[in-house]
């Protein structure tokens, strides 16, 4: 789909604030309410606009212990491939999980409560699966940035 300025206008506050209302775009853009909740319609039928989430304070939930963890398979076999893609899915610890190139095979981003609950899901779940090789660890001290919104 070929998104015109308006589109990107739409996606832009939107991403700042998913919540806003069709009225208050209408005065933004300078549209009708029916047009802007056209285009809204159109940008999700064709997945430009995936979901709407609520973003969670990780310091007022008790999950602010971040970590890039990653992983090397023992093997670079298929079934491997599957097995630990289909296992990482199931660990709610994981948010993000990445196939990369280089040295190492997935970089996993993790978050806990602590070090402790960090160990634990280390040592109780993830390196309990037979088809991992290593795992390195790198915990984060400070985040700089962390940006969700795409610039269009």
């Amino acid at each position: 789909m070929k998104l015109d300025i308006i589109d990107k206008r739409i996606l832009s506050y939107l991403q700042k604030d998913s919540k806003i209302t069709t009225k208050a775009l209408s005065i933004y853009l300078d549209l009708s309410k029916t047009a802007v909740y056209e285009r809204i319609k159109k940008l999700e039928r064709s997945n430009v606009i995936s979901k709407y989430v609520v973003l969670v304070d990780k310091e007022k939930v008790g999950k602010s212990f971040k970590v890039l963890c990653q992983i090397k398979l023992v093997q670079h076999k298929n079934e491997y491939v599957k097995k630990f893609e289909n296992d990482v899915l199931k660990f709610d610890e994981v948010l993000e999980c990445y196939n990369i190139s280089g040295e190492y095979d997935y970089i996993l981003k993790v978050l806990v409560t602590d070090m402790k609950a960090y160990r634990n899901f280390l040592n109780d779940k993830l390196t309990t699966l037979d088809y991992i090789g290593s795992a390195y660890s790198t915990f984060i001290i400070n985040e700089v940035k962390n940006d969700l919104e795409i610039k269009l």
